[in-house]
């Protein structure tokens, strides 16, 4: 399912508004029956929008508290298995984001040629039909590492120059949530999964910062992956980030018109880059400084390429470079991103939880010049070796959890052998681990959980372990290059538990 985001989020009360009469995309007309798949924030968000239509919407999940609770509010509601046998009954279906194509139900509905819209493509839809006034100008943001930064930053430039902006989509409110609130621009983060069931998108602008693996299991393969993230680059303005090959690369499909890169080195016409330490634009302006790279609050390269894609967005708009540096110069990075959570003994120890795929943790290791390591939870079907091989000179010791702990633990083998590794089980997994061969530099450490929960056992463990590998100056980094579902209730509870943990080192 969704990722990072628990298949079942949790229930938000979204009150049902008065839409303006306008001539609504087909097929919402009235009367019309739509299944409505996923009964989380999108689910609630999507029946919001859908009551004032007059369509006649059933929501449907495999989840039967959250459909009581509906049921209970007087939504129609069944559970897939229902759904699936009687989808030849409905003009429409809109799913949440998590549903992949693979689903039952979304399956049922390809085959039967029911039409399968995703939350953002209804939002798309309902917005240029002029449904809640006239129609935003969408700035969309995608990629595997760095959306949340990108957009944040974007939006506090949009802010900065006096414009308003509403930010949405995989970044705080489902998209449809917001489109009564009245804003010229929304600054939009979409994640691939989103892209996937939002084919009619044209965004004002639209970047893709990198692709690397990641969701593959959702996706089934990189290139389908690919052409999901690129939906973005079908608008007016397209913009990648030229140092990934592989978003470099899909430039030259895009439809839109106006087509823009950004890299780390000096920027060519038609691009934004770094010259003399300075951010500089030579795609809306023959030769514009834009701000110092030293006034960016994020660490590392993954930092100045955010904001050369934030900047790039905002200059499609036309926003000044006075708004553009102030926003970098007061921005800050959110919770779990690159963030400090303490210093003891002279060791740094960091929360990048969001790091949550290989190409995000490569990012987070690379800011810092001598690293302990911590890793692991659920790949998603991504591979770890080309991460490690990158990584391997920075990295003073790895501690490894989680379900695909083993792998990680292999590719080190494979790559940086002199590191020391110390894997982290559950007293159910050590007999298992006996007999599955060592590892060179390896040790694994069984973990006692009979005292407090899981997440916290295993995550106090991790620190301590770190704090015994590191020496002053290191850094200790919680990257772990997968989900957390495995052992935690999402990245932001394994981030807390981290912090908590650094705390109880500290004293």
């Amino acid at each position: 399912m969704a990722g990072e985001q628990p298949a079942r989020e949790e229930d938000r009360q979204l009150p049902a508004r008065e839409l303006p009469a306008r001539e609504l995309p087909a097929p919402l007309a009235p009367g019309a029956r739509v299944l409505v798949t996923g009964a989380g924030i999108t689910g609630r968000a999507v029946l919001a929008v859908l009551a004032p239509l007059g369509v006649v919407a059933t929501l449907c999940d495999d989840n039967v508290e959250a459909l009581r609770t509906y049921a209970d509010e007087g939504v129609a509601v069944m559970d897939t298995a229902g759904a699936v046998a009687a989808i030849s009954d409905y003009a429409l279906v809109v799913t949440s984001p998590g549903f992949p194509p693979t689903a039952p139900v979304l399956a049922a509905a390809a085959a039967a040629g029911v039409p399968i819209w995703g939350d953002v493509e209804l939002a798309w839809r309902l917005d240029a039909a002029g449904c809640f006034g006239p129609p935003r100008r969408w700035l969309v943001v995608t990629g595997t590492n760095g959306k949340t930064t990108t957009t944040s930053m974007m939006h506090e430039m949009l802010v900065a120059a006096g414009r308003s902006s509403v930010l949405c989509g995989n970044i705080g409110d489902p998209v449809l949530a917001v489109l009564d609130q009245p804003a010229e621009l929304l600054s939009v983060e979409l994640s691939s999964f989103q892209l996937h069931w939002a084919p009619s998108l044209r965004p004002e602008a639209g970047v893709v910062l990198n692709v690397a693996e990641d969701h593959l299991d959702w996706h089934g393969s990189m290139d389908a992956y690919a052409r999901d993230k690129a939906r973005v680059l079908d608008g007016r303005v397209a913009v990648v980030g030229l140092d990934d090959p592989v978003a470099a690369g899909l430039i030259g499909s895009a439809a839109a018109p106006v087509r823009v890169g950004f890299r780390l080195a000096e920027p060519a016409p038609g691009e934004l880059g770094v010259r003399a330490g300075k951010l500089v634009d030579r795609a809306f302006g023959d030769d514009v400084e834009l701000a110092d790279v030293d006034t960016i609050g994020v660490a590392g390269p993954v930092g100045v390429l955010d904001a050369l894609a934030a900047a790039a967005l905002a200059r499609a708009v036309d926003v000044p470079p006075d708004a553009i540096a102030a926003a970098l110069a007061s921005f800050r990075v959110g919770r779990h991103r690159a963030e400090v959570v303490g210093t003891v003994d002279g060791v740094r120890y960091v929360d990048d939880s969001k790091a949550t795929n290989p190409h995000a943790a490569q990012a987070s290791i690379t800011a810092y010049p001598r690293v302990v390591w911590i890793a692991g939870g659920l790949l998603k079907g991504a591979s770890v070796d080309e991460l490690v091989r990158r990584v391997a000179s920075r990295l003073a010791g790895a501690i490894v959890l989680g379900r695909d702990r083993r792998t990680v633990a292999e590719a080190l083998s494979r790559h940086a052998p002199d590191v020391p590794v110390v894997e982290l089980v559950t007293g159910e997994d050590s007999g298992v681990l006996e007999t599955s061969g060592s590892i060179d530099n390896h040790v694994t450490r069984v973990i006692d959980v009979a005292e407090r929960p899981l997440s916290e056992a295993v995550m106090a463990a991790a620190v301590d372990a770190a704090r015994q590998l590191a020496g002053p100056g290191d850094t200790v980094l919680l990257a772990p290059a997968g989900a957390s579902f495995d052992q935690f209730s999402g990245y932001g509870q394994r981030g807390d538990v981290f912090a908590a943990a650094v705390r109880a080192v500290a004293g």
